[in-house]
């Protein structure tokens, strides 16, 4: 494991348990931080905000033929569902058509930037496909006719679009079996235009924050596809005097896409930190990307029933000494892990990652680029002045299985699109043709997730929970 340690300040003992998937009212606090002992956050490992969900199987597909090195591999392309956390559905197609899906794995919604359509000119064009094709279009006359397939199913819909995703996610040389399907994958593809990135249904910008009692540490914006949302006014909190208001200093209760919110924290207020969770329901955006905690194929949304999706913020304070902020999120284009340490102190905040030292002077913000190799696991432990700890720990997934292969940091990674059939191809769950028993469903294996934890977020110690009650907006988040 690699640790992060602060040079400054002492350590005490603290937990953050973050409500993730109910509506909770009320907000605590952690009153002052004990001065014996070592600190230690809860392992939570979540991305800046959106829905979490788990992978279920592959439900409405077809057949489909990848032609690669001389050779034919037959594989299930289709529709996959997802349970959301909370509550909620998702249906999603695969962007790594040669990496396998992991049963039951974990995923959470996550910025193109955190993924292969990182660096992929095309992808806007998936999202182009996604908007104009099955289910997106349930109309499949109509698209049959646009496509001249003649007629379609939902099997060969499905199975025509997850085709043509592939062929701009992975530049696959790929070809549906069924020929409306394949007629309907060379429509969209031939016809895909470039469509810019989707808002995420739910983020709170920044997801740190820090200052010294007696000031409104902030502001957090809030960014959501909700037409408005309201906020339990915080009552458990009174007792430690910590609020959490507007700019002007009054008690939230109401926000929207765009308002800001702060945490007031009273003068007298001892050395502490705080985690505040909001909660929405609301369809998620068609085109958002979501990435597992383990090694399993990389999902990209094409419909969303109602959904619980949340984000957090912290907040950190201190009368003297360092005071940081700190966050983390995967950077692909960098290849590695980008963590920010915003420092409102009033002396410098010091850390050790990998032997060498990372300094944020007082007052000032530093951002490093931690370097790490395609699909490497990564396990950091980062502790600060007054308690703080928290875990960071996933796996840097950025490219294609077929990439890692052509660039030549495919050590350790073996492509597995012909590997075992997945028990959804086997079962038949869902719609699917149930025709496919001995075809690999793109990489499909029930294999244990190697690796829990994508997660980008660096959660401070101390419990707040305000949850938002809101309204759907039909378009898209900011």
């Amino acid at each position: 494991m690699f640790s992060l340690f602060s040079r400054a300040g002492h350590r005490g003992r603290g937990t953050a348990r973050l409500a993730a998937a109910a509506l909770v009212s009320g907000l605590a606090m952690t009153g002052a931080i004990a001065t014996t002992g070592t600190a230690h956050a809860d392992d939570v490992a979540k991305a800046p905000g959106g829905a979490s969900a788990t992978l279920g199987g592959l439900e409405t597909y077809e057949t489909a033929v990848i032609h690669e090195g001389g050779q034919d591999k037959r594989v299930s392309a289709g529709l996959f569902k997802m349970t959301v956390d909370g509550g909620g559905t998702l249906q999603t197609y695969c962007i790594d058509i040669h990496n396998p899906t992991q049963t039951d794995a974990k995923y959470q919604e996550t910025p193109w930037s955190g993924t292969s359509l990182s660096g992929n000119a095309d992808a806007g064009r998936i999202r182009w496909i996604l908007q104009n094709s099955y289910p997106q279009v349930n109309d499949l006359a109509s698209l049959a006719s646009k496509a001249g397939a003649g007629s379609l199913t939902e099997q060969e819909a499905a199975a025509g679009t997850q085709v043509a995703i592939w062929r701009y996610s992975d530049k696959a040389d790929v070809d549906a079996v069924s020929p409306a399907a394949e007629k309907l994958a060379d429509y969209l593809q031939k016809s895909a235009g470039l469509l810019s990135e989707p808002g995420a249904s739910l983020t709170l910008s920044p997801n740190a924050v820090s200052g010294a009692p007696g000031e409104r540490l902030g502001p957090v914006t809030v960014h959501t596809n909700a037409d408005a949302v309201s906020m339990t006014p915080p009552a458990a909190a009174a007792a430690n005097g910590v609020k959490v208001v507007d700019k002007a200093g009054r008690p939230v209760t109401t926000a929207a896409d765009g308002s800001q919110i702060f945490f007031d924290v009273p003068k007298d207020a001892e050395a502490g930190s705080a985690a505040l969770t909001v909660q929405a329901s609301t369809t998620v955006p068609v085109g958002r990307a979501f990435a597992s905690e383990s090694r399993s194929q990389t999902q990209i949304l094409a419909g969303s029933s109602e959904s619980t999706v949340a984000a957090t913020a912290t907040a950190n304070w201190a009368k003297t000494g360092p005071v940081p902020a700190l966050s983390a999120q995967k950077n692909c284009a960098k290849g590695g892990v980008d963590i920010t340490a915003v420092n409102k102190g009033d002396e410098p905040f010091t850390y050790t990652l990998m032997g060498t030292d990372y300094t944020t002077p007082a007052g000032a913000s530093r951002t490093v680029t931690i370097p790490l190799k395609e699909d490497q696991a990564y396990d950091f432990t980062i502790t600060g002045p007054n308690g703080f700890e928290t875990r960071l720990r996933g796996v840097l997934d950025c490219k294609t299985a077929a990439e890692t292969v052509a660039k030549g940091d495919d050590e350790g990674v073996t492509p597995q699109t012909a590997a075992q059939p997945s028990p959804a191809s086997v079962g038949g769950t869902g719609s699917g043709s149930g025709s496919d028993q001995d075809l690999a469903a793109t990489g499909g294996s029930n294999a244990t997730p190697v690796i829990a934890g994508i997660a980008i977020v660096l959660v401070l110690i101390g419990g707040v929970s305000v949850v938002l009650v809101r309204k759907k907006k039909p378009s898209e988040g900011q």
